[in-house]
């Protein structure tokens, strides 16, 4: 896939998600860097799709991203079996690790916005000791409130004055999104990203699934044997949501081929 081809995409239970590998990844962002272009990335897995059946706005955000990568499993096989099948898992931490390696040897600037007070600061001295020559233009943890517009302005002229290349943003799912694409025009940067828990995987104040589970589609229940109180609810309903989704939509799929087939 060079810049100039069109990103393939998978619509997945309504959501439109890059049907790419992580080379495609790469290179896309690359060229955005390269051309001064503006783009989001949402990093998006079953959560995402769940959210955005029930909200209307975080479809919209999904549709006009420059990227949406399948962050989980379920959503590669689901973009598989709907004909994409060179399709591959761009996971937030593995994306971020690739791009700051790729971020040390090019050049590019990066800055880390959110998570708890500390977490971007840890997150930055485990990514330049990991990748010497990494360049990170600046840190900031915003409120969990919602910033007033004279606050808000502020962190985007703290963010512009850093002149980065790549904004890494760490609010969780649909935060992230909605911040991302209110801000797209006004970050100067050429691309921002919403990559979540990738800042305490990366940071090491949260450990990942073990790489069998994360094969199998089994990461969730990593996350919420990890985290049963705060997770319970989200599991309880995007699993099963999800299962039943996905199944009605490849049987009406596989019935419009079928139709199809007989005329």
């Amino acid at each position: 896939m060079t810049s100039q081809t069109p990103i393939p995409r998978a619509r997945i239970m309504g959501v439109n998600v890059s049907a790419i590998t992580m080379a495609d990844a790469l290179r896309a962002i690359e060229d955005w860097i390269g051309r001064k272009a503006h783009h989001f990335v949402c990093i998006t897995g079953v959560h995402g799709v769940i959210e955005s059946q029930s909200d209307p706005a975080l479809m919209a955000i999904h549709e006009h991203a420059g990227l949406v990568t399948p962050d989980g499993m379920p959503l590669v096989w689901m973009a598989r079996k709907l004909g994409h099948r060179h399709t591959q898992r761009v996971y937030g931490p593995d994306l971020m690790l690739q791009l700051s390696a790729l971020s040390a040897e090019r050049g590019y600037r990066q800055y880390y916005f959110g998570g708890a007070p500390g977490l971007a600061e840890r997150l930055r001295d485990r990514l330049t000791e990991r990748f010497p020559g990494l360049a990170v233009a600046g840190t900031f943890s915003p409120p969990f409130r919602p910033a007033p517009a004279e606050e808000d302005e502020e962190m985007v002229r703290m963010i512009n004055d850093a002149r980065p290349d790549i904004v890494w943003v760490g609010l969780s799912t649909p935060k992230q999104e909605y911040w991302m694409a209110q801000h797209l025009g006004q970050i100067d940067a050429p691309v921002m990203i919403g990559v979540g828990a990738a800042f305490d995987f990366l940071a090491g104040t949260k450990r990942q699934a073990p790489l069998w589970m994360q094969r199998t589609g089994l990461e969730w229940l990593f996350r919420l044997l990890s985290e049963p109180r705060r997770l319970w609810r989200r599991y309880g309903k995007i699993v099963p949501q999800f299962m039943v989704g996905a199944s009605l939509q490849l049987l009406r799929a596989k019935a419009a081929a079928a139709a199809t087939h007989k005329r």
